[in-house]
């Protein structure tokens, strides 16, 4: 692949990150949740299994304790997420997601298929497939992360 055929494809890649970032964000506050901003969902996916340290957080945020615990006392204070005794460490809070949390995801997850829906309808199916199936093979394994 010659040096500007990587560009273009890495800009298109990025655009499309953006774009989609973009649409999940606008859809989540269509839905109703204006008060977060798109670095949130990237905090919600990772406490919405079983919860999270702040520790754990700031590890898949990619970014310091100190920042992830404002990032917390943030989405506590505007009722998404609760902290929790720790069940095997008394030291440490457990920051889990309210219902108000679980119902800001379940309106992501929304976004986000309306935004990928909109795609097969410029590729096609067998496009999207292989989209799909090409992406899997090449995108990096842990955190989704936000571009700070």
């Amino acid at each position: 692949m010659q040096n500007s055929e990587a560009m273009a494809l890495s800009a298109a890649l990025l655009a499309v990150a953006g774009e989609l970032t973009q649409r999940i964000h606008e859809g989540v506050v269509a839905r109703g949740f204006a008060d977060l901003r798109p670095a949130h969902g990237f905090a919600f996916a990772r406490l919405a299994p079983d919860g999270a340290t702040v520790s754990d957080l700031a590890a898949h945020l990619g970014v310091t304790k100190q920042a992830a615990s404002q990032l917390v006392d943030e989405i506590v204070r505007k009722g998404y997420a609760e902290r929790r005794p720790h069940p095997g460490d008394a030291r440490a809070r457990l920051i889990v997601l309210t219902g108000r949390g679980r119902e800001c995801t379940r309106a992501a997850e929304a976004a986000a298929a309306d935004a990928v829906g909109a795609w097969g309808g410029l590729l096609g199916e067998g496009e999207m497939r292989a989209l799909r199936e090409g992406l899997a093979r090449i995108a990096p394994r842990g955190p989704v992360r936000p571009v700070w």
